[in-house]
């Protein structure tokens, strides 16, 4: 395959898609869908400095990338999948389209998944307090059950 001439905002599309870890082949197709241009997964590659094949890449491209993949790993905010509400809509969809085609152990699977993400087993939040937020019991010394009487010895 030839190598195809690239605008400056398709090669700023690739850097910046591959600064936020999109492969080469999900760039490809997602170059073919938006600019109607077809790429060859090594050629995208070229343009990744971290990989050997971009080792050689201009200086521009490289503080593009670096830039790029620094402010993505920053700003996980922007992120629609961590936010729990977009999880669970995406668990939704896919748990219907399951259940219509017949799956009905993906579909089960699903439900579990989300039933896990509602409960907060995906989250690192402990509970401090006893049930409805009372006071943890203290526990009961055992040095107090089992101490013995004074017999008058002081």
């Amino acid at each position: 395959m030839a190598k195809a001439k690239l605008t400056r905002e398709q090669q700023t599309y690739v850097v910046q898609a591959l600064a936020c870890f999109d492969t080469p082949s999900v760039v490809v197709a997602a170059v073919k869908k938006d600019f109607g241009v077809v790429l060859s997964p090594q050629l995208v590659e070229t343009y990744d400095p971290t990989k050997k094949a971009g080792r050689n890449l201009a200086a521009r491209w490289r503080a593009l990338f670096e830039e790029t993949r620094k402010t993505f790993l920053e700003d996980t905010a922007s992120i629609a999948i961590s936010h729990r509400a977009v999880r669970l809509r995406a668990l939704q969809r896919m748990a219907d389209k399951a259940e219509n085609q017949g799956n009905m152990v993906l579909a089960s699977s699903l439900l579990k998944q989300a039933a896990e993400e509602v409960g907060g087993s995906y989250t690192n939040r402990r509970e401090l307090t006893g049930k409805d937020g009372k006071d943890l019991p203290v526990p009961v010394s055992p040095v107090t059950i089992f101490q013995l009487p004074d017999n008058g010895r002081g």
